[in-house]
């Protein structure tokens, strides 16, 4: 592994005219930037790899692309731009495309003609943390009269205090001063007590340095109780005895559903004791308090995300939509999140903003118990009981997502079901149970008489336990297709809004091919589609085989071996010493060779640029505004 303090000075060999390259093309796919490269080798051996860096005015290379040669010489070029290798976003700079091979500089790449008109069309501008913060790529070309070369400016944006001359604006202000002037003292104290719980934080970290037993926290601002994946590593570890070479501690708040003003200052500080405590913290969903609270590099923050791989855009992934994730948020922080098949480790890698070795393939560990074939049976048999309206019948499963784009505002357009043909479409063979996303807080309209073959399940703790009766599961975007998969059994989708959702918050992937079964846009689709049996079932057994390494009873054990017990496989530890080393290479790669003799100390404009930093600093300078 590179020192921190070695540097590695580039040869630059641009004016030997060994090659040139030229950028054809530019997209965006989400957050990840794209470049066509055409390479013209005049006088350099075709069998040289090549190596392309975003090399900032000053000369220090804040990213390198992931590159892949193609025929006649034309590399496609990938950088995400919210994390270039080290988990934070490519840093503000003013950046040129240079290409290297080891460590000689042989090109700066400049703009096709064809390019050259429509490259300013080519910025993207990331809305993210509300209305507050945008994050900008600005494309452009360079002032010189040498060739065309682009110019592309990194800079982060922040909403001026411009007045909103509105008269319905001014007379909301007039009628609520009490709650104005409550959330300007609120927003006067917020950033001294975050302050306090820093230290605070610091405080019981250097208390609990001594203490005898590694301490595992698990942990949710989500939930007030244990769920899901954290309650089957939890139990998993009761039953193997490791509570006795591990202390175990819980911390289960409802921060984010319920009012801050609730949690008081001793919950708080239980929370601060915990954190400080821990060795390893097991979370399954986002914890904002870290989102400016940095935790001790000692310690592991582990994210055992809730849901599988679903289709909406979430975390970084749903940047430039409602609802993204800041540039620095409690994802940075993760050292390890999990994921059922390495295929679709980018996925969460790309939605949390950390690399793709950091997402372990240990296999959901919610699902040890749902492939366990004894209580597969248990289950199914007190389903029946407690649903005597299923015997003896097939039954479909509808449960979709919910709309809104947040908790507060979730809802289902019910108007969107024809109850009414769907009761027909049932007769004597069919029921209907109607689970809804835990966040829509109306039931289902269910009128009395459809109440023979419609029942809303919604306060079923556990979805996965009723896909052992479902003969049909009808959804849209949910995650729950993921568990689903594993019957064997076919699905519908009624994406009414499939367009409307691609469009405003975005999916992390295609979602008609992805899906595994028939995608419907009008309930009129869907009932046909159950009418003549057309599922297109063919989907399902490719997405199993694609989305799943391990579909055993053994991921909560994967988690503790390789997470707790320091198991880990050795190919995993290589991927992430690799990136490790990868990371240290670029930041001690010095491009000043590339600067003329002659030249003057770069312009004001260029002061901004910065080199990568890490999630610890940065969170502590920016916790305020985010």
């Amino acid at each position: 592994m590179e020192q921190d303090n070695t540097v590695i000075m580039m040869n630059n060999r641009i004016g030997e005219d060994l090659l040139t390259a030229e950028i054809q093309e530019i997209n965006w796919e989400r957050i990840l930037l794209h470049m066509d490269v055409q390479i013209t080798r005049k006088d350099y051996a075709a069998d040289r790899d090549l190596q392309f860096y975003m090399v900032t005015g000053f000369f220090k290379a804040n990213a390198i692309f992931d590159a892949v040669r193609g025929e006649n010489d034309l590399w496609h070029l990938t950088l995400n731009v919210t994390n270039p290798g080290y988990c934070f976003c490519l840093p503000t700079g003013h950046y040129s495309v240079v290409v290297c091979d080891g460590e000689d500089i042989l090109s700066k790449a400049t703009v096709s003609l064809d390019l050259a008109p429509r490259i300013s069309d080519k910025s993207q501008f990331f809305r993210h943390n509300g209305p507050t913060f945008a994050y900008c790529v600005k494309i452009g070309l360079a002032q010189t009269e040498e060739a065309l070369y682009p110019e592309i400016f990194v800079f982060e944006t922040k909403k001026a205090g411009l007045k909103v001359f509105n008269k319905y604006v001014k007379e909301k202000k007039q009628e609520s001063w009490l709650r104005k002037k409550y959330k300007k003292l609120y927003k006067k104290m917020k950033p001294k007590a975050r302050k306090w719980a820093r230290k605070l934080y610091r405080h019981y970290r250097n208390k609990y340095q001594n203490k005898s037993k590694k301490t595992v926290l698990f942990m949710s601002e989500q939930n007030e109780v244990m769920k899901f994946n954290l309650t089957a590593v939890y139990e998993r570890m009761l039953e193997r005895g490791l509570d006795k070479d591990f202390e175990i501690l819980q911390s289960f708040r409802a921060y984010v559903s319920r009012k801050p003003k609730q949690y008081f200052i001793g919950s708080w500080i239980d929370l601060l004791k915990k954190m400080a405590k821990a060795d390893v913290i097991f979370i399954d969903d986002h914890c904002p308090v870290l989102d400016w609270l940095t935790l001790s590099k000692e310690t592991a923050l582990v994210q055992l995300w809730h849901a599988g791989a679903g289709y909406k855009a979430v975390g970084y992934s749903r940047w430039g939509h409602t609802g993204a994730a800041p540039t620095i948020s409690c994802h940075r922080q993760y050292r390890y999140g999990i994921t059922p098949g390495s295929n679709i480790a980018h996925f969460f890698s790309e939605q949390f903003g950390i690399n793709e070795s950091q997402i372990l393939p240990t296999g959901m560990p919610r699902m040890d118990s749902y492939l366990d074939p004894d209580y597969r049976k248990k289950t199914t048999e007190a389903l029946y009981e407690q649903f005597p309206l299923c015997k003896g019948k097939k039954v479909i499963l509808f449960a979709p997502t919910y709309r809104g784009t947040n908790r507060a505002n979730a809802h289902y357009p019910y108007e969107r079901i024809d109850f009414e043909q769907l009761y027909d479409f049932c007769g004597e063979d069919y029921v209907v149970l109607f689970k809804m996303h835990p966040w829509v807080p109306d039931g289902v309209p269910i009128e009395e008489r459809f109440k023979d073959r419609f029942l809303d399940v919604g306060t079923y703790p556990n979805i996965n336990d009723l896909f052992y009766i479902t003969d049909v599961f009808i959804s849209d975007y949910s995650s729950g297709i993921f568990e689903y998969a594993l019957m064997g059994r076919p699905a519908l989708f009624y994406a009414f809004d499939e367009y409307q959702v691609s469009y405003t918050r975005g999916f992390h992937r295609d979602y008609k091919e992805s899906t595994p079964g028939k995608v419907c846009h009008t309930f009129d689709e869907l009932l046909t589609a159950l009418k003549t049996g057309d599922y297109e079932f063919e989907k399902m057994e490719a997405y199993v085989k694609y989305h799943f390494d391990n579909p055993d009873t053994h991921s909560s054990d994967r988690v503790i071996d390789w997470i707790l017990l320091d198991q880990m496989p050795e190919e995993i530890k290589a991927r992430l010493q690799a990136d490790q080393d990868k990371v240290d290479r670029l930041k001690a790669l010095d491009f000043i060779s590339m600067k003329p003799v002659q030249e003057e100390e770069p312009e004001a404009e260029n002061e901004g640029e910065s080199e990568p930093v890490s999630t610890e600093e940065a969170s502590e300078e920016t916790a305020e505004e985010t």
